[in-house]
């Protein structure tokens, strides 16, 4: 599996660690600041706490692998992907 992965991005191993490191960090920073954002919302953790979590980090998520991608070095190939996946989403709604 890793290997179709890496074959379908055409990229070095090196570049593949890199690349999912960025995934993982970016997640995981992605979580901590949708919890720290809804900790100044005083919810109690009910399903409209869950519910708005999921939302926030949805939304978070770009970002947060952007941010991260940039000390990385893997800038231009999450823009890319980034850009497939928006690209992926408009297309199926028309």
């Amino acid at each position: 599996m890793l290997h179709r992965l890496k074959n379908k991005w055409q990229v070095s191993w090196f570049q593949f660690t890199l690349i999912f490191s960025t995934f993982a960090l970016g997640g995981s920073m992605c979580g901590y600041l949708g919890r720290l954002l809804l900790s100044y919302a005083n919810l109690e953790r009910n399903l409209l706490y869950f519910v708005i979590y999921v939302v926030v980090v949805t939304v978070l998520w770009p970002f947060c692998v952007l941010l991260i991608s940039i000390p990385f070095g893997q800038f231009s190939f999450f823009k890319r992907y980034l850009g497939r996946i928006k690209d992926k989403m408009v297309n199926k709604r028309k």
